[in-house]
């Protein structure tokens, strides 16, 4: 059983603590002799907690910290030779601080690049389903994209779509936007270099999710820019928690097929007296377990890992 982890205390200067993950600042004395004078590096630590309808919830899900960070590796490395990405390949033992143990880090962390942020979400979509599904049934588009009449919910596109959304404040949701939005937000060379980046890199998971029996339904990327303005895939990627992953034998249109991710969680809090504010329900250890058991399935199955 992989080791549970809510929160990382390190005596590192902390940059940023979000829903699931803890950024760290690495100043230039943790690094190896050899990365000094590379630029600035990040060390994000993927912690075991779990977030629904925008609040962490008080219960972890143990090892899902590390099953995340190990699908993204898998992907990030798979993906390499379509898009450069912000892992340094330094190894988290090298950078931790003098005492600390390595080995609840070593799988749930990465050491990268410190990069700017591209303040928009790049989504793909390679079937109608969640917002953009609440999207066509109201306008026949999603994000400005005209769609043809008659789709039903969770039919697949004729073509992947591309879907920017806005990057919400904490506590607050994400919007979808259409491309002249996101260019008139970022400018048009870079808002086109996301796209092609987006789709191509859609493409290429779907088609290696599909021949292991998995429907890659929509994902979500993040990208940043170094000093030099290149451009890199970064944050997640392709993890059940930023994409919705299906089993294609339990897919079925019409209806809202079963996914890779917390939608366990999310199915019994909707059956909660519970007004989708903070503090949020203790879950029961059935749900727990069936919810770590949802992720571990995915890391077999996309990346051939097998965890306790």
């Amino acid at each position: 059983m992989s080791t549970t982890l809510i929160q990382a205390d390190l005596p590192l200067p902390l940059r940023h603590r979000g829903k699931v993950r803890d950024v760290f600042d690495l100043p230039e004395r943790q690094l190896p002799q050899g990365a000094r004078g590379t630029g600035d590096h990040l060390l994000i630590v993927a912690t075991d907690r779990l977030s629904a309808f925008d609040v962490v919830l008080p219960d972890p899900i143990p090892g899902k910290g590390e099953m995340l960070c190990r699908i993204s590796n898998f992907w990030f490395e798979k993906t390499a030779h379509l898009m450069p990405n912000h892992l340094t390949g330094i190894a988290v033992a090298d950078v931790l601080p003098e005492g600390i143990d390595p080995a609840p880090y070593a799988q749930r962390s990465v050491v990268t690049r410190r990069l700017r942020p591209v303040p928009v979400e790049a989504i793909a979509r390679g079937y109608l389903i969640g917002s953009g599904w609440k999207d066509y049934q109201r306008t026949g588009r999603v994000s400005g994209i005209a769609l043809p009449d008659g789709l039903r919910q969770a039919e697949r596109l004729a073509e992947p779509i591309f879907t920017p959304s806005t990057k919400a404040a904490v506590g607050e949701h994400d919007e979808n936007i259409d491309f002249d939005s996101m260019v008139r937000r970022i400018g048009a060379e870079l808002a086109e270099q996301i796209r092609d980046a987006t789709l191509r890199l859609y493409r290429y998971a779907a088609e290696y999710a599909a021949a292991r029996g998995i429907l890659l339904a929509d994902t979500k990327f993040e990208f940043g820019t170094d000093a030099d303005g290149r451009l890199y895939v970064m944050d997640e990627m392709l993890t059940p928690d930023s994409s919705r992953y299906w089993p294609a034998e339990e897919y079925a249109v019409g209806s809202s097929p079963p996914s890779y991710d917390k939608q366990i969680v999310r199915d019994w809090l909707e059956t909660q007296d519970w007004d989708k504010t903070a503090p949020g329900p203790r879950l029961p250890a059935e749900v727990i377990e069936r919810t770590r058991a949802r992720y571990a399935e995915a890391l077999q199955r996309l990346a051939g890992i097998e965890i306790g």
